[in-house]
């Protein structure tokens, strides 16, 4: 949907909703020069304690009901007032610099049939912008092309997830073959529908119609706005959304004051029923007051009285407070990390006192808790175990960076950096066994990791899991390498051979799933669907005659578990052409819906991933990161407590739990809830604290 003036890019963009006119400027600052002292105030009193001394100053006003001057209360509330919209106003004034910044950055627009430099607040839906290296993503866009092979690009999400590891997306082969070629570009026609924007970093629902053929769009075809293209020369994009712009004082103490104020007032009535009458010799009162009117008045007036019991003075000290703790955060030598140069930094003064009432941290481990640095360390295949040593009597060897390593110099593709002990492995692929050739060539396809290769024989993985990089790299080493990949292939190198598979399918993983296959056909014709995923998830779609190697697999994957490592099943299934040809028009179907897009294609993958066949297993290692432990005895010092969330298998997590100091030894009661309902897991908690 372009502008009038930019009729070079004719591409229409309709959400399936409605359809969004929006510019690309943002706006986070809250205030400008007329607005801020009305906002601000109006945001200061919406605070209990401000509202309450400017009520309280109010009251002071009037002469019936007040005993002490106004200026009283005024001059702190002011004091109180002035230094809170000071920093108010230098915060802003810093949203309003970054706001410019951001809104001014210059990026390259395709307009009349060239390139022109545009500020990112000018650019609209429709547009197609070029990126180069290290540049933030202007807006959310649908990739067209770019500078690297197969079009891919590799953006990294810090800024929106956290993650640093680089993600890779695909361009769809139609719109790739266009490259860099202005007249191509701007002579591009074409529909895109998808869903409204939302908050969902994860997925994204659309198609694209181009020649009268529709096109699927999932989130690998989006760069999303504030990612920074990593790792890739330059790319186009299609801009399909612009920007979307849609403690304090106890309640408790003014309760009890208005508590006090009442009972006051109310025996001040009953007084001036019962005696009040004879003492008007000596206070002499209007003829028409009555004691109800008195009674009023006293009220309002032990308020004023009473505002003792709420301290402007303290108030005013408590938020001098606050402030010099903030500059006390910032300059704490034992908060700095040297490393990156980052000291600790207090956005707000009420941090401290914010801390002080955490009572439960909740935490992810990978990468929080752990490095998510991961190495392939042992691995079970058809029922034998690999990757531990033994001595002649048996006994487990430990190995340390000492223990020769497997020599894989005869592999010149071999990652030089990737460290094995298990001589017995390499043989046993090397001698021609088919499940280790299965199990490594499954390692090889099926993931989602993409290659870059600047010099012959220099590979380099980028990968959007590291659990997927180590794995992938781990094959690369046993001889089967992954090269390269399109949309519709996949080129590995097997023990020197070049082998090229058709890509017929990629079923992703999701956190539903806890599985991923893709579905390849051998250069001799041969239909196989690989899979890999949680024990759990594969033992439910492994075929009968499986069990007795299951159960082999099972003891190892406990043995590896109970090792803290992580691990995954491998499995796989021949498929029948005829059945893969009808299979795949439905995919088509559902890949291309708007509606219930993810119901049909869950239900297209269950049906498929059924009778495989089980392979074994890997275990990957991901140590725990520098003063972990020591931090979490910290924390339970403090009586704070902790939950983690991890997706490893009970004994992972028991053993990651021991390691990190959340469980210890001298723990007595620990238990194990297993249940997998609502109502299940309630009758294990009750039956736990009736014991």
């Amino acid at each position: 949907m372009g502008r009038d003036k930019r009729p070079s890019a004719s591409a229409t963009v309709q959400p399936v909703t409605s359809l969004f006119l929006q510019d690309n400027a943002i706006k986070t600052a809250k205030y400008n020069l007329f607005t801020f002292l009305p906002l601000n105030l109006f945001e200061q009193f919406r605070r209990l304690a401000n509202a309450y001394f400017l009520f309280l100053m109010v009251l002071q006003l009037i002469p019936q009901i007040s005993s002490l001057s106004w200026f009283t209360t005024a001059v702190p509330l002011i004091l109180v007032l002035t230094m809170t919209a000071v920093k108010d106003a230098s915060d802003d004034i810093n949203r309003h610099r970054s706001d410019k910044q951001v809104n001014n950055r210059l990026v390259d627009v395709l307009i009349d049939g060239e390139l022109r430099n545009e500020k990112w607040m000018n650019v609209q839906v429709g547009d197609i912008i070029r990126l180069e290296n290290n540049q933030f993503v202007t807006a959310d866009l649908m990739l067209l092309s770019s500078s690297e092979p197969l079009n891919l690009v590799y953006v990294e999400t810090a800024e929106l997830d956290g993650e640093t590891n680089l993600k890779v997306k695909q361009a769809l082969t139609v719109t790739g073959e266009m490259g860099d070629g202005i007249d191509a570009l701007a002579g591009f026609k074409g529909e895109v529908r998808c869903e409204p924007p939302n908050n969902r970093l994860d997925k994204f629902k659309g198609t694209l119609s181009l020649d009268g053929q529709t096109y699927s769009l999932d989130n690998d075809k989006v760069l999303l706005r504030g990612c920074t293209l990593r790792n890739t020369e330059w790319c186009f994009g299609l801009v399909i959304f612009g920007v979307d712009r849609p403690s304090s004082t106890s309640p408790t103490i003014f309760g009890f004051l208005a508590l006090m104020c009442t009972v006051l007032a109310i025996g001040n009535a009953i007084w001036e029923v019962r005696e009040g009458s004879v003492f008007t010799v000596f206070l002499p009162r209007d003829q028409e007051a009555s004691a109800a009117l008195s009674s009023f008045l006293s009220f309002w007036s032990y308020v004023i009285i009473l505002n003792t019991m709420v301290p402007i003075s303290l108030y005013v000290s408590v938020e001098i407070i606050r402030l010099g703790n903030s500059f006390y955060i910032d300059w704490d030598r034992k908060m700095y990390y040297p490393k990156s140069d980052t000291p600790a930094q207090a956005r707000t003064t009420t941090l401290n006192e914010e801390l002080g009432q955490i009572k439960y941290i909740f935490s992810d481990k990978t990468g929080t808790l752990t490095q998510n640095i991961m190495t392939f360390n042992k691995c079970s295949i058809n029922g034998k175990a690999y990757g531990e040593l033994f001595d002649f009597s048996g006994q487990r060897v430990e190995i340390t960076e000492k223990t020769d390593r497997v020599d894989f110099s005869w592999n010149r593709l071999a990652d030089p950096k990737f460290s094995f002990h298990d001589h017995s492995l390499v043989e046993t692929v090397r001698d021609g066994n088919p499940e280790a050739r299965a199990f490594f060539r499954l390692l090889a396809l099926c993931h989602t990791v993409m290659p870059e290769e600047k010099k012959e024989g220099e590979l380099y993985y980028q990968a959007q899991s590291p659990d997927e990089g180590a794995l992938v790299t781990a094959a690369r080493n046993f001889g089967f390498v992954f090269r390269s990949r399109t949309p519709e292939t996949i080129i590995a190198m097997e023990l020197g051979r070049q082998v090229v598979y058709e890509l017929l399918a990629v079923l992703d993983f999701n956190n539903v799933r806890k599985r991923m296959s893709v579905i390849v056909r051998s250069p001799e014709g041969k239909l196989t669907l690989f899979c890999k995923g949680a024990d759990t998830i594969i033992y439910e779609r492994l075929h009968p005659s499986c069990n007795k190697l299951m159960e082999v697999t099972t003891r190892h994957l406990n043995e590896y578990a109970g090792d803290g490592l992580r691990t995954l099943v491998l499995a796989y299934k021949d498929l029948d052409e005829s059945y893969m040809d009808e299979w795949k028009l439905r995919h088509h179907e559902a890949s291309t819906a708007m509606d219930d897009r993810e119901e049909r294609l869950d239900q297209l993958y269950e049906e498929i991933e059924k009778d495989l066949m089980l392979l074994g297993a890997t275990a990957v290692e991901d140590k725990l990161q520098d003063g972990v432990p020591q931090t979490i005895e910290q924390l339970a010092k403090a009586d704070i407590k902790i939950w983690v969330l991890t997706g490893d298998k009970q004994e992972t997590a028991e053993n990651i739990g021991y390691s990190c100091n959340m469980l210890r030894e001298e723990m007595k009661e620990i238990f194990v809830v297993s249940a997998n309902t609502p109502e299940a897991v309630g009758e294990e908690l009750r039956y736990v604290t009736k014991k």
